[in-house]
Parts: C-alpha cells; sequence; structure tokens
C-alpha cells in the first residue's frame, strides 16, 4: 500500500478534484504510462516515481515509449527527462551491472601498480633460486664438504651469542627506565638508542684497534704489569669478539620493542600480582615478561635477521660467515653458482626464523591497557648505583667510546685527505638521494593500489615488497646481478645486430643496478612509514574527498599529499640514512672507482689506515643521529607520570 505525505494528496485525489481521470497507475494495466498534470505539460510529479528495482535498466537505457495523447498535452520520457534536475539524475544513473563492471576494472587497475612493483622488488630472491638450481661448478666440492659447516657453525654461534645478549641488555634496561626512577634515568632513556647510529664494521674496526695485541688497552697493560700480562687477553678477531661488536650496535631493536610494551602495560596487573604474594622478580617473569613477550621477539627477530645479514664486521674480525662466503665464492674462487647456492642456504635460514617469528606471536598482542605509573619505585644507594650502572654501560660502549676515540683521531689532520672525502661523500649523497625518492614514490603507488584495489591480491603484495628487508645484502646483491646482467646483453646484442650501437652495460655499468639493489632490501621501510601515515587520516576526510568527486589520483594530490608530508619525509629520511651505511651489497654491485662513504671506511679499516677513516665514519655517525633522534620523540611515548 502506498502512502504519501500528509502536505500532498494522493494523485487520484488531485485528478478528481480536476475533473480529470487518470491512467492506470500502472503500465502493464493499460499498456500506456500514467500522465500527470503539472506545470511542465504533463510530467510525472517527483514524489509519484518509483524507484526502479534493482536489475532493472532505468528510464535512460530503455527505449523511449510515449504515453497517448491528451487534451493535456502528454509527453515522451525522453522529453520528460528534460527537466534539469531528473536529467541531471538519469545521467549520472548507471545501470548497476555497467556500474559494477567499471568498478571490477577500476580494482584490477589499480592493483596491476602495486603488483607490478612488488614483483619486481622481490625479482632478486626469485633469481637467486633459480640461479642455485643450475649446473654446480668445480669450486662447490669444496665449499660443501669442507666450509659450508664452518660457516654454519660460526653463524649459529653469532647468532645464538647475539640475540641473547642484546635480549638481556635491551629487556633490562628497558626494565629499569620504565619502572624505577634512579639518577639519571630520564637522560639514559634516549641515550640507550644512540648505538642505532654506528654501523657495526665502524665499532668492530674501532674496538680491533683498542683491544688488539697493539691496541692502548693491551699496551697499557704490558707497561703496567710486564710483558706478560697480555697473555692471557683473549684474542679479538673471534667468534665472541664478532658477538660483542653486534650487541653494542643492535640491541637497542629490542630496548625500543621491550620499553614500547613495558609503558603500555597498566600498573593494575603487577599490584595484583605482588597481592598475591609474588615478589618484585617474580611479578616481573610470571606477569609483566610474559605481556610483553610478542613485542620483544619482534625486536629480537631483527637482531637475528641483522646478524645473518652483517658482512663488514665479521669480514674484519676474519669471522667466516655465510655472507663472507658469498663474496669470496664469487670474487675469490669466480664460481657464481656457488655463491647463488650459499646465497639460497642463507635465505632458507632466514626465511625459518620469519617463519617461527610470525608462529610465535600469532594471536599475541603486548597492550594490557590502562596507564602505567613510570618510575612508582624509587631507588637510591647501592641499589640506585647499580640501576645506573647497568643502563649507562651499553651506552657507554656503544656509542660514547667508540665517538670519542674516532674524535681524537682526527687530530692526526695529514690523514684525513678531503678531496677523496667529498668525492665519495657526493657518490652517497647520489645514491641515497635517488633511492629514497624512488622508494617514496613507489611505496606511495604500492600503498594506494592496495587502498583502492582492497583484495588478497593486494596483501600479497604488500608482503612481497616487504621482504627484501629480512634478505641479507650479499643475496640480494646477487639476485639483482643476475637478471640485470643477462638483461643488459640482450639489450646490447639486439642494438648491435639492429643498429650497430654497442651500447654496454646500461644497468650494471653504472648505478641502476646497485639503485635496484636498495630498492629490494629498504622498501619495507618507506611502505611502513608510508602506512602509518595512511592510518593518521580520518575515514571522514576521505569520503567527503569522495563526496566532492575527487578520484584516487586528485585525493593523493590534494588530501593525502599534505596530510601525509611528515610520513613522507620520515620515510625518504629512514631510507637515505639506511643506503648510506649499507655495505655488502655497494661492494658487490658498485660500478669501478665509486666509492661510498661506508666502502671507504670499510677498505681503510681492512687495511688499518684508521686515521683516515675516522673523518667518513664520524660523517656516517652524524647523518645516522638524524633517524635516532626522530626515533627517541617518536618511538618513546611518555609514560603518565605521578605528580
Amino acid at each position: 500500500m502506498r502512502r504519501w505525505s500528509l502536505g500532498r494528496p494522493p494523485p487520484r485525489a488531485l485528478a478528481r478534484e480536476r475533473g480529470r481521470d487518470p491512467a492506470p497507475a500502472r503500465p502493464g494495466a493499460s499498456g500506456k504510462l500514467p500522465e500527470w498534470p503539472g506545470v511542465h505539460g504533463t510530467a510525472r510529479p517527483a514524489a509519484a516515481r518509483r524507484p526502479a528495482p534493482a536489475g532493472r535498466s532505468r528510464a535512460r537505457d530503455r527505449p523511449a515509449r510515449t504515453a497517448e495523447p491528451s487534451s493535456h498535452g502528454a509527453v515522451s520520457l525522453s522529453q520528460r527527462s528534460d527537466h534539469p534536475r531528473r536529467g541531471a539524475a538519469a545521467a549520472a544513473a548507471l545501470p548497476p551491472a555497467r556500474s559494477a563492471v567499471r568498478s571490477a576494472a577500476r580494482r584490477r587497475l589499480a592493483l596491476l601498480l602495486p603488483l607490478t612493483a612488488a614483483a619486481l622488488v622481490a625479482l632478486p630472491i626469485v633469481a637467486v633460486l633459480i640461479d642455485a638450481l643450475g649446473p654446480a661448478g668445480d669450486a662447490w666440492g669444496h665449499v660443501a664438504g669442507r666450509l659450508v659447516p664452518r660457516y654454519l657453525a660460526n653463524t649459529l654461534w653469532l647468532v645464538g651469542g647475539v640475540a641473547s645478549l642484546a635480549t638481556a641488555i635491551g629487556v633490562g634496561s628497558a626494565w629499569l627506565v620504565v619502572t624505577y626512577r634512579f639518577t639519571g634515568r630520564r637522560l639514559l632513556e634516549w641515550m640507550l638508542i644512540l648505538p642505532l647510529a654506528i654501523p657495526s664494521y665502524v665499532q668492530a674496526y674501532i674496538y680491533y684497534e683498542l683491544l688488539s695485541f697493539t691496541g692502548p688497552v693491551q699496551s697499557a697493560l704490558r707497561a703496567a704489569f710486564g710483558d706478560g700480562a697480555g697473555a692471557w687477553f683473549p684474542t679479538f678477531s673471534s667468534v665472541p669478539g664478532a658477538i660483542f661488536v653486534l650487541v653494542l650496535a643492535l640491541y637497542p631493536y629490542v630496548y625500543l620493542a621491550a620499553r614500547a610494551a613495558f609503558v603500555q602495560q597498566t600498573g593494575t596487573l603487577v599490584e595484583i600480582g605482588r597481592m598475591l604474594g609474588c615478589t618484585p622478580t617474580a611479578a616481573f617473569f610470571r606477569v609483566t615478561l610474559p605481556l610483553a613477550r610478542p613485542a620483544i621477539v619482534v625486536g629480537v627477530s631483527l637482531v637475528m635477521m641483522e646478524t645473518l645479514a652483517d658482512y663488514g664486521a665479521v669480514s674484519l674480525l676474519g669471522v667466516q660467515t655465510f655472507t663472507t662466503g658469498i663474496y669470496k665464492a664469487w670474487f675469490s674462487m669466480g664460481d657464481r653458482v656457488a655463491a647463488a647456492q650459499l646465497a639460497s642456504i642463507l635465505l632458507l635460514v632466514v626465511l625459518l626464523l620469519i617463519v617461527l617469528e610470525r608462529a610465535n606471536r600469532h594471536g599475541q598482542v603486548y597492550n594490557a591497557g590502562g596507564d602505567h605509573i613510570a618510575g612508582s619505585q624509587a631507588l637510591r644507594g647501592t641499589a640506585g648505583a647499580a640501576a645506573l650502572g647497568a643502563c649507562i654501560l651499553p651506552a657507554f660502549f656503544g656509542f660514547l667510546l667508540p665517538a670519542g676515540y674516532l674524535l681524537t683521531m682526527l687530530a692526526d689532520v695529514t690523514a684525513l685527505r678531503p678531496d677523496v672525502f667529498f668525492a665519495a661523500a657526493g657518490n652517497t649523497l647520489l645514491v641515497s638521494t635517488v633511492t629514497a625518492a624512488i622508494a617514496v614514490a613507489l611505496g606511495l603507488v604500492i600503498i594506494v593500489g592496495i587502498r583502492a584495489g582492497g583484495s588478497r591480491l593486494g596483501s600479497a603484495a604488500r608482503q612481497l615488497a616487504g621482504m627484501g628487508y629480512a634478505v641479507p645484502g650479499p643475496v640480494l646483491a646477487i639476485g639483482t646481478l643476475v637478471p640485470l646482467a643477462a638483461f643488459d646483453n640482450a639489450i646490447d646484442g639486439l642494438s648491435e645486430r639492429w643498429f650497430g650501437v654497442d651500447l654496454g652495460l646500461l644497468l650494471t655499468g653504472g648505478i641502476g643496478a646497485l639503485i635496484f639493489a636498495y630498492l629490494a632490501r629498504f622498501m619495507t621501510v618507506s611502505l611502513g612509514s608510508i602506512e602509518a601515515g595512511f592510518g593518521k587520516i580520518r575515514p571522514s576526510l576521505e569520503e567527503a574527498a569522495s563526496t566532492l568527486g575527487y578520484g584516487t589520483f586528485h585525493r593523493l594530490r590534494r588530501v593525502h599529499a599534505r596530510l601525509m608530508a611528515p610520513s613522507l619525509a620520515t620515510a625518504a629520511l629512514l631510507v637515505f640514512v639506511d643506503v648510506m651505511k649499507e655495505l655488502p651489497a655497494t661492494l658487490i654491485l658498485r660500478p669501478f672507482d665509486f666509492d661510498t662513504l661506508a666502502v671507504r671506511v670499510f677498505n681503510l679499516a681492512r687495511d688499518e689506515r684508521l686515521a683516515e677513516a675516522a673523518l667518513p665514519a664520524l660523517a656516517l655517525i652524524v647523518v645516522g643521529l638524524l633517524p635516532v633522534i626522530l626515533l627517541s620523540r617518536r618511538s618513546l611515548p611518555r609514560p603518565q607520570r605521578r605528580r
């Protein structure tokens, strides 16, 4: 039964008042459409029009049918649609089937770009696996029989030692600065992050210089206690020495994750545990630590992956791992297939770590809700001094001592060579800037395409594009060089055959291959920052932009780009600094006579020209401090404090 508004009589009542008999209400009754008197001829009033049922074409898509003329001047549907408001509505309306087809086409087109970008980023990983299936060379028998067991043992000892000590230092220091009040706690909160600014290979060569047989530490021991005093001193160029260096460089990953988890926990749970008879230590192990375990596992996983990917520190200290073995198999033995097979073994170890990490924190969260009162327990006397010492030692040995020693080396002005330094700095600035710009642009393409497409393929593209950060640099270098070299040879052969022009190596002969490897490794850094920026935009703003008729590109240019400027700048900065410090991929893929600051520091340290390496190493540290300062402001939220 049709109901009409109180202010408008039914159409039949209007017709009776004017002495007219309207046409049947439904066209099926007489085969004609109803005619209604109105201002514009006999156009049907808007209140009497019923919406077309779902799946049925509207008036603009059906052949025009004209009602029989009457004394009131009946008009056709095409004439009735000339009304400005009705014409606009009819023009805007589309058949549901056609609209669905167009929407599906737009979604597929939106997913095409992120899928293509993700496939290019994942190309090195696929190339390594394919190349490893090739016929083994003569060197593989020697490598597999004698070197692989040694590489595996050293790698496992290194990963296990670094992960254990970094967990102990990171979790312990985070718990102290969050839970207790003691002298210097506010300063130590951000000082404990500073070792992230120093690359591991810089730490390695500084401590090798300090602790070697001819270094100042053993020389002082011999001067104080005689020539035999240093006989008991352990050899620093060993697996324990590499563990010491990598722990100092990587423990801040665990510290940041653990501190964020402790800050977000509520103090009520800890108090309940104590009311049930738990001591503070028991409450920590039985309540606080289990709640923070998912976050701590993420930090430890980062430490383990960085340890597996390290080349500079282990190479300077003479520790044979898979990364040094890959470099040796390719450049010393000249066997690319053996290098690819070693890289595939290392890649399988990395994938196993990723699977274990995700399985461990599956369905777990570390946010218990509530407000935690930071520093609620004061430590004085011996306890306060012990807490201060436990927190200051990692910051001192991880940042203050290495940076101070580099500053003392700058006293030797004759060893600085500013011309060589500025050449390396220019090369570093070039590749870092180009990579950061491309990474941000590709990150926007991937994230916007995924948001517009909204399917499982989009999620798969996101995961595929972010895999590179977990893959060690030597593995990505091999996976980049193999397909790009084949592409260069194919293009050069076609150019010579058709045009008689020798193009040379377009990508692998310049910085193209180097930038491609950087993008594959650090794309996940850009994606994470851009995703965080999109997450801060209120959905109402996007809905308003869509209502105003803005498409995806216009929303990105007029809405997203302005609101996401800080996130885009953060992504560019993080990628810039990571590219500056990247060593193994740069060593393998750089063109001839193209040294970056990282390569310059490594080569000088390997030649024991430490005074010359001081200036480029300090430049890396100064630039590396920028993201550390950013982390200290954004990743260390201030908990609620007791007044």
